[in-house]
């Protein structure tokens, strides 16, 4: 099959949680906003959002086409995807475990996101600046490593060993795991290092995936977006403590 995702077409967000999984598989797949001609591009993505062509329309991207198929919410969509591209075990407890393992990484992308817009996303950060210092000091001392020492802990308890967050293999939790580091490497590169000696298992993980090499393919190539000021990870130094 080939899959189609939409998201927006200058930032990671939340969209690269999904590309580092069709990457990771080799999947047949278009990033439609980032692509020209007809059916691809922004509006297309709009299309499906704010068009009256969906019955059951997403309310916000990223969503994936598969087929006749609109699925949307990261979460969601890499739960469907599991599966599909052998990024998932079999047994049904274990995709719950990955599934609650991953909603729990979209509460830390919003942990994330509200150091720099606490108040609202319609607001230049310029206009909450003394609220976003507040929320991220909050983050630095609390919400990261707390977040952070809990996904530590469940390598530490994988019955199969530390190398992967869920059995023996490679999962989507632990692609994600690999976005989150690199995220707050980029973002809070103080925090970071404060904080890393007490995640080896974490930060080993990252550097395994980065390495295989499907991924490493993929963060060498020009799909691979950089990280930027408009996305979820963004470094404002004053942030950073």
């Amino acid at each position: 099959m080939r899959y189609e995702l939409f998201y927006w077409p200058s930032i990671q967000g939340r969209g690269e949680f999904v590309r580092l999984a069709l990457e990771q598989a080799g999947a047949d797949y278009v990033d439609v906003a980032r692509e020209s001609g007809r059916g691809m591009g922004v509006a297309a993505l709009m299309e499906l959002t704010d068009g009256p062509s969906l019955a059951r329309p997403p309310l916000a991207p990223p969503f994936l086409r598969a087929g006749k198929l609109v699925i949307a919410q990261t979460a969601h969509v890499l739960q469907y995807l599991g599966p599909r591209l052998g990024l998932v075990p079999k047994a049904e407890g274990t995709r719950l475990w990955a599934h609650q393992l991953q909603l729990t990484v979209e509460d830390f992308v919003v942990d994330i996101h509200d150091t720099h817009h606490p108040v609202g996303a319609g607001l230049y950060y310029r206009d909450q600046k003394p609220e976003a210092r507040r929320r991220a000091r909050y983050f630095r001392e609390q919400r990261a490593p707390e977040l952070l020492g809990y996904f530590e802990a469940v390598l530490a308890r994988n019955p199969a060993g530390d190398s992967y967050m869920i059995g023996r293999r490679l999962s989507y939790v632990d692609l994600s795991m690999f976005q989150l580091i690199d995220g707050l490497r980029y973002a809070f590169p103080k925090l970071m290092e404060g904080l890393e000696g007490d995640i080896p298992r974490l930060v080993a993980l990252h550097e395994r995936v980065a390495g295989r090499p499907a991924v490493a393919a993929y963060l060498a190539s020009e799909r691979r977006l950089p990280f930027n000021e408009d996305g979820i990870f963004r470094h404002y130094p004053e942030l950073d403590g």
